[in-house]
């Protein structure tokens, strides 16, 4: 379960979508996910299924490798869908079991839910697929540029950012490590209630952290030693430069959120 998180992998690839600017990815992902939320009725999620569909056959990224994400979301997943088919009123009552009512429209509400939850956590994989961690602090560098006129730190929020999501596959692994080192030893994660289960994580949270701040505290080390520092000043051994592809692809995610605000309006 552990492996199977992809946030925060980078897939090595030949692609078109590799090869663009990561404001691109970037902007194009927040479009998508405004597409969705836009999104009405079944044209609507059908038109962000064809996008989708045709986002992962540019990228080159394995079908199998970026639904394998969605494994560590299932728990969620049923949550979600269960509050939403059970809670939600409507005009008219399919199934009634006791005080428990599914209506058409809690039915409609869950099935449109649980599409956008999918669709959010893969959209966002493809993101985080085919961009590196310093393109994507590059990218995120760039388009927060205009929060520097606030005095924000826009270098290094980043920066931060770009960090910790490049420490998520990292901490996974550390966690299934030590994870089964404490099963070999005779610790059960599986067996007991609620409090126990909890109660069973403190052997396997106690080295994570212990681990998690050693690389922490190595990574600044290193990048002290290094005199690191970013933001004014700091030149780039790859700057940032939009290609006619860049272009394109803007195009591309505005034709795409125009047609879904379309749709909502036409039906």
């Amino acid at each position: 379960m552990i492996r199977d998180i992809t946030l925060g992998q980078y897939y090595p690839a030949d692609s078109i979508l590799h090869k663009l600017d990561p404001r691109v990815k970037l902007t194009a992902t927040l479009v998508f996910i405004t597409a969705l939320f836009v999104a009405k009725g079944w044209p609507g999620y059908l038109a962000a299924t064809i996008f989708l569909i045709m986002i992962i056959k540019l990228s080159k990224v394995p079908f199998a490798f970026m639904v394998r994400g969605l494994k560590a979301i299932v728990m969620i997943l049923m949550i979600t869908v269960v509050f939403n088919l059970f809670l939600t009123p409507g005009d008219r009552i399919l199934v009634q079991v006791w005080k428990l009512k599914i209506t058409d429209t809690g039915l409609r509400t869950a099935v449109f839910m649980a599409i956008r939850l999918i669709y959010l956590i893969v959209g966002s994989s493809v993101m985080t697929l085919t961009t590196t961690p310093n393109d994507l602090t590059d990218g995120l560098e760039r388009l927060m540029g205009p929060l520097k006129k606030l005095r924000v730190p826009v270098h290094e929020v980043a920066m931060m950012m770009s960090i910790a999501l490049r420490f998520i596959p990292i901490l996974l692994e550390e966690t299934d490590k030590i994870m089964k080192a404490q099963i070999a030893r005779g610790a059960d994660f599986e067996n007991g209630n609620l409090i126990q289960k909890a109660k069973n994580l403190v052997p396997l949270l106690v080295p994570l952290f212990i681990s998690a701040f050693r690389r922490a505290n190595d990574l600044a080390m290193a990048m002290e030693a290094r005199c690191y520092h970013g933001g004014e000043g700091r030149t780039k051994m790859k700057p940032l430069v939009y290609a006619k592809r860049d272009y394109m692809a803007y195009g591309a995610a505005a034709l795409f959120l125009a047609v879904m605000i379309t749709l909502r309006i036409v039906l």
